[in-house]
Order: C-alpha cells, then sequence, then structure tokens
C-alpha cells in the first residue's frame, strides 16, 4: 500500500490581494515622488549622468516595480508552499539588488543616497502591504 500526497497551495482571495497591492503601490508611488520633491527642495542633485529625474519619473517607476511585485506574489500563492515567506525573501534580496545601480550611478553622493532611500521608502510600503494578504 503506498500514500501519495499532493501539494495544493493554500490561495487567499485574489481581489483581497489585488485592491491592496495596488493601494500600497499608489501610496509607494506618492511617497518615492514625495522624496524626491523634498530632495530636491533640500538642494539635492536629482540627475544621474546629468540627466534630471522628476518626481513624476519616481512615481511611475515605483508604481511599474510595484506591479511586478505584485505579480510575483499572484504567482507565488499558486506555486509556493510558503507563498508569504517566499515572497517576503524574495522581495527583499531584489530590493538589496536595487540598491547596486544606484550606489555604481554617475551622480553624487548624496543623489546616491536620495535614490537609494526611495527604494527603501517604496519597499517599506509595499512589501509589508501586500505580504500580509499572502497565507503563511
Amino acid at each position: 500500500m503506498s500514500i501519495t500526497t499532493t501539494h495544493t497551495a493554500t490561495t487567499v482571495p485574489t481581489k483581497s490581494l489585488i485592491v491592496n497591492g495596488l493601494t500600497a503601490a499608489a501610496i509607494a508611488a506618492a511617497a518615492t515622488a514625495t522624496v524626491a520633491a523634498a530632495g530636491d527642495v533640500a538642494g539635492i542633485n536629482v540627475a544621474v549622468s546629468a540627466k534630471p529625474i522628476p518626481p513624476s519619473g519616481f512615481a511611475v517607476l515605483t508604481a511599474i516595480f510595484s506591479l511586478v511585485g505584485l505579480a510575483l506574489a499572484l504567482i507565488q500563492t499558486r506555486v509556493a508552499r510558503h507563498p508569504r515567506r517566499t515572497f517576503v525573501r524574495t522581495t527583499i534580496a531584489l530590493t538589496a539588488l536595487s540598491l547596486v545601480p544606484d550606489a555604481l550611478a554617475d551622480a553624487p553622493a548624496a543623489t546616491k543616497l536620495l535614490l537609494m532611500l526611495t527604494h527603501l521608502v517604496a519597499a517599506v510600503i509595499v512589501i509589508p502591504a501586500i505580504a500580509r494578504r499572502l497565507s503563511a
């Protein structure tokens, strides 16, 4: 006699995850644009390789990559045994990797730090908001 077990990922209501993820993306986009604008007001040159980045650019890229994170979460609810843990570990690693181009950017140190800060602000908003909707 043999016993066969199958793994079925526990899913969260998709609508709830999507609504929460979109809300977090919008909040993070506004927050990163605000941080960028505040940096500009404080005299931090928000330009990389002499090309200025407007606050709206921060918002747009934050929204896009937050949606990528939401898509990642939706996939992990279907395939990962522990979606929350997998999502958090993956997104923290991706956030750390996202700091590398900022550190290497052709920009003054203050600009690099501001760019890194915007990544961290977005991550602090989006990752927990999505993660809490995923099953452990």
